[in-house]
């Protein structure tokens, strides 16, 4: 995204380029292959503050502008999608506080972050992935507090995050219009980490489930009003869709790099491979998608700061570089052939890590869903 930034902008992705130079190239092979999550590393972005630049100043953050995120996070998943997700995964949860909490939650939240803290986003369940009407986790008033009971599954930073934004039903008659937000700390009695997930993917993010039994929350962990949960963690995932889209364009630039370099490398039949037109066409096709995706990205994160209507943008953002990410992975591979489908080379890891980005924060089945439903609202 450097042609869209200015100085100051492009100086804050040199730093954040410089980061991942020295402290996730060198180890991000290993750390997928063991399924390491490297919180020692963590902690050094941490320091930085990578996890907390939408925070406002006020509360401690940096209060950077979407785009210069956007472009920071791309950087993060070009060296290493997993390290990315961790740092998106505080900063999804911070979304909804920064959006509907109180000045005092704001703070209280923000302090945890910004004093080197991980946050988690916590709606996911066994039953309730794409369809949330089907959460189960209750919590229930009792006094001037709230009792929770339920699980989650599937939830980024799951064993390492210090505080969660968690997603439970008030009201079981209501649906989704009785399921509410609320803001809980990880020392809560009752609270606990239960399976880590073996993944394909993304191994060097932690990935866990989360189990609440009878765990107590005073009553101003409420987030919002009770019944709006729903919305608000759509409206959370509307203003995340684009940034997972940025990853997801480092993702795809990482593997037009690997693939571009090595076509310029490999000689077959006594010319480097790059001279054959099958590959170059596969090079333009792998630059037109990432092209493409960074100007939706740029164009829905614009609207949003803009605070102009971006829920369709976000859905088109997020699903077309997901789908750019997978598709350049497999012809990063097919480029590098046997050595591809080798993991001595990156390109394979690239295939394992992009295929997760058409399915977090909403499938692109139902970002399709989302798209079609506004394209036929219009007449």
């Amino acid at each position: 995204m450097g042609y869209m930034l200015n100085e100051d902008q492009k100086d804050i992705v040199k730093m954040a380029h410089d980061f991942c130079e020295k402290e996730i190239k060198p180890f991000a092979a290993q750390w997928d292959k063991d399924g390491t999550f490297p919180l020692d590393t963590v902690k050094k972005a941490m320091e930085i503050g990578y996890h907390c630049l939408e925070i406002p100043e006020e509360f401690g953050g940096s209060g950077i502008d979407y785009v210069t995120v956007a472009a920071v996070m791309e950087e993060f998943a070009k060296y290493d999608l997993g390290f990315a997700t961790t740092l998106m995964g505080t900063t999804l949860s911070l979304k909804p506080v920064l959006m509907h909490g109180t000045p005092e939650q704001k703070k209280m939240y923000s302090d945890v972050i910004v004093g080197g803290g991980l946050g988690a986003f916590a709606l996911t369940e066994a039953d309730a992935g794409s369809d949330a009407a089907a959460t189960r986790t209750t919590a229930v008033k009792d006094g001037n507090e709230y009792v929770i009971n339920g699980s989650k599954c599937f939830i980024t930073n799951s064993t390492y995050a210090d505080i969660f934004v968690v997603f439970a039903l008030t009201d079981k008659t209501k649906g989704v219009k009785g399921i509410s937000a609320f803001i809980v700390e990880r020392n809560r009695p009752g609270f606990s980490v239960d399976k880590h997930e073996d993944k394909m993917g993304l191994r060097s993010s932690d990935t866990a489930s989360l189990v609440f039994e009878d765990v107590r929350i005073p009553e101003d962990h409420l987030l919002g009003k009770e019944g709006e949960g729903f919305k608000y963690a759509m409206q959370t995932l509307d203003l995340a869709r684009p940034f997972v889209g940025a990853s997801a364009v480092g993702v795809a630039q990482r593997c037009i790099d690997e693939a571009a370099v090595y076509a310029k490398q490999r000689q077959c039949f006594g010319a480097p491979i790059a001279k054959l037109q099958a590959i170059q066409f596969k090079l333009a096709d792998m630059e037109i998608g990432v092209e493409t995706a960074r100007q939706m990205i740029v164009h829905t994160l614009c609207l949003a700061e803009a605070h102009m209507p971006y829920s369709r943008e976000a859905a088109i953002a997020k699903c077309y570089a997901a789908d750019v990410a997978f598709k350049n992975a497999g012809e990063a591979i097919q480029i590098l052939g046997g050595y591809g489908y080798s993991r001595e080379y990156p390109v394979e890891k690239l295939l394992r890590d992009s295929k997760i980005l058409q399915i977090y924060e909403g499938t692109n089945e139902v970002q399709r869903v989302v798209i079609s439903g506004q394209v036929l609202r219009r007449y």
